[in-house]
């Protein structure tokens, strides 16, 4: 990262249904090609789809819950000790947890096939909702590593 390095999050603001600066990210996370109404639509429709199914939910908290359960809050990072690489245990920070969980859950969505989508993107959303799905076993399989390689803790510092 330069020097001159000047964070962007100042200037995002909320998306325009929900006025969210999380949901404005995920948006953000979901456009491709500069296609931001395309990403907008396709995010709305899979919210919609999403508290079809919860019955009394907010479609705020249904998102945001989502991305809690797949926050991740430690991983392992390489480090160079002597001659050998030891993956290294350590906590993450608050941010860093927020994209990767957006990025996981958008990846998991486009991993499945065959469906539009905001389908696709409403059904791991869901799935994050109730705690399970491809993005929480991305988050449950960081954690495990984390966890098998806590003997090399004593690297991090």
């Amino acid at each position: 990262m330069p020097r001159s390095y000047k964070s962007t999050e100042v200037y995002l603001k909320g998306d325009p249904r929900y006025n969210n600066k999380l949901a404005s990210k995920i948006i953000n996370k979901v456009m491709w090609q500069g296609k931001k109404t395309v990403a907008q639509r396709l995010f709305y429709e899979a919210v919609d789809i999403v508290v079809a199914k919860v019955e009394g939910a907010e479609p705020v908290d249904v998102f945001t819950k989502a991305i809690e359960n797949i926050k991740p809050r430690v991983e392992v990072r390489s480090k160079r000790v002597g001659g050998a690489t030891y993956q290294v245990p350590r906590e993450v920070n608050k941010r860093r947890q927020q994209s990767l969980a957006i990025r996981w859950l958008v990846d998991a969505a486009r991993a499945k096939r065959g469906k539009p989508m905001a389908r696709r993107l409403a059904e791991e959303l869901f799935d994050a909702y109730n705690n399970q799905g491809a993005a929480v076993t991305k988050k449950e399989n960081v954690h495990k590593m984390a966890e098998a390689n806590s003997a090399y803790s004593h690297f991090a510092w």
